[in-house]
């Protein structure tokens, strides 16, 4: 929707955007605050709040049309509902801001005066965290994603757009909220690439640019490392297509005296299912099914992403390190097939059942990996693993296994600040004896569609080593949008990215 979003401006904004709650009751009148009418000398916003479309819903937006000059300087003023004080967030902050920015780029707006900080007081939100999460909004409306659009369609004429605050702590706040909105949109862009673009090279030299841009470690497995190291899912999953399967690792550390004293240097490990498009394999996609399986890859997108803002925006005290787990799941005669029986590093073995269910089996590699070469002080993992994840839980919440309560409780509260939802799902070890094989030791699906979503996160804790904290954050369910709502327009969402952000930054302070 904008060609950019930076904060500042010089002179004037444009538009000024005034703050109101929705009455908490119908007896109540809707009007400003006294501080906030001070900000509008033409009491110009006072008057269309007079006006019937005028509810101070939230996210909703009305013009007063002054039919003068406005002494305040400003050629527009505007009211932004807030909603109820009571139920004012962080979260309602961002999604407000979404519907700020739809009317900022209709109205072809270049600077805006965001005045919202009297609400946001009242309602014991910080200057900070209110400038974040409406720079977080308004940078996830303003993705676009049309390089490949050709001269068979149009291209929309899009402005640069200036915002700022009234304080330098709210003004720092919409700095870090776009940052981190920037870092989301990486991963909605690779996320909407096309496969016959986003291949498996692709991406890893995608990967190779960000951390030579961040300042991170790069190093890539492909060909004979993967043997040498026996990445045994890569390997199959990825033999039967022209671009070859790799890992990527990628490493942040933090800069000489931003170390934590007295703290342990164990990473962050984070793993991303990277399948950069799934035919299902030998066991093949049927009905339509293998429309929209370029996003197959979002998991990975999200790391990275996660790790942009991780180098950009948090720059965390602790290292953090970045598994990319990538292949394209695809036919020839080279493909796996059901019945082959696959030997990992750690000497699980597995018998395959469905070439349909190869996420799972790439993400073994790096959860192996992360478990005896990284040391890691915790791993979480991002997929879109199961269709049944979303029978579950729709598009509302993501799915969460994680049996580590310390961790858990953090990656709770950094999805709670993103206003990304997660909901645990359960993993007794009865779930872990759904994948018992009578050939190998266990079977990569069940054909009994009992626990559907647990199955994927039952097999992968074979995986993890007891006592490594893990987390296993199913995202088939969330990774899209189907409606323009909020902050986001239809399609893909970056989820995680923020997330993972969050939490490095809780795991940073310790």
């Amino acid at each position: 929707m904008f060609e950019s979003v930076t904060v500042g401006g010089r002179g004037k904004s444009e538009v000024l955007v005034l703050g109101v709650f929705q009455p908490s009751s119908g007896k109540d009148r809707l009007a400003l605050d006294r501080q906030t009418a001070g900000l509008d000398p033409s009491s110009s916003g006072g008057d269309a709040l007079k006006r019937p479309e005028a509810t101070g819903e939230a996210g909703s937006v009305v013009e007063a049309y002054a039919g003068k000059p406005l002494r305040s300087g400003h050629s527009r003023v505007w009211i932004l509902g807030l909603g109820k004080k009571e139920g004012l967030s962080t979260d309602v902050l961002r999604s407000a801001a979404g519907n700020l920015g739809r009317r900022l780029a209709a109205s072809k707006a270049v600077s805006a005066q965001i005045e919202v900080l009297p609400c946001c007081t009242a309602a014991r939100i910080d200057a900070g965290g209110a400038g974040s999460a409406i720079g977080e909004g308004l940078g996830l409306i303003g993705w676009v994603c049309d390089q490949f659009k050709g001269t068979g369609g149009t291209k929309s004429g899009r402005k640069k757009l200036a915002v700022k605050g009234p304080t330098e702590r709210f003004n720092a706040g919409l700095e870090r909220g776009l940052g981190l909105a920037l870092s989301a949109n990486i991963a909605r862009t690779l996320s909407q690439t096309p496969p016959n673009i986003a291949t498996t090279s692709y991406m890893a030299d995608r990967a190779r640019r960000l951390a030579r841009e961040c300042g991170l470690n790069y190093r890539l497995f492909e060909g004979q490392a993967l043997v040498r190291e026996k990445f045994e899912g890569l390997i199959n999953v990825g033999k039967a297509s022209e671009n070859k399967p790799c890992m990527v690792r990628l490493e942040y550390s933090p800069r000489r005296g931003r170390a934590a004293r007295g703290v342990a240097s164990r990473p962050l490990v984070l793993v991303g299912k990277t399948m950069t498009y799934d035919t299902g394999g030998l066991s093949l996609k049927v009905n339509n099914g293998m429309v929209g399986m370029k996003r197959d890859k979002d998991g990975g997108c999200a790391v990275l992403g996660a790790m942009h803002a991780i180098a950009t925006v948090v720059k965390p005290s602790r290292p953090v390190v970045a598994l990319l787990a990538i292949a394209e799941n695809s036919i020839s005669d080279e493909a796996y097939r059901p019945d082959d029986v696959l030997t990992y590093r750690n000497g699980v073995t597995v018998e395959v059942t469905n070439t349909d269910a190869e996420g799972r089996l790439v993400l073994a590699d790096a959860l192996c990996w992360a478990c005896e070469k990284e040391d890691p002080s915790a791993i979480v993992d991002l997929a879109t693993l199961t269709g049944g994840v979303v029978v579950a839980l729709g598009s509302t919440y993501c799915g969460m296994f994680c049996e580590d309560d310390r961790l858990r409780s953090r990656i709770e509260r950094a999805a709670a600040a993103a206003g990304e939802r997660v909901w645990r799902l359960p993993m007794h070890d009865e779930y872990r004896e759904l994948m018992k094989s009578p050939v190998a030791d266990i079977v990569n699906s069940n054909p009994n569609r009992k626990a559907h979503p647990i199955q994927g996160a039952a097999f992968l804790s074979y995986f993890v080593k007891e006592g490594v904290p893990w987390c296993h954050l199913d995202i088939a369910g969330v990774h899209v949008a189907e409606a323009n709502k909020g902050c986001f327009i239809e399609g893909p969402t970056g989820w995680g990215v923020r997330t993972l952000a969050y939490l490095a930054e809780q795991d940073s302070a310790g």
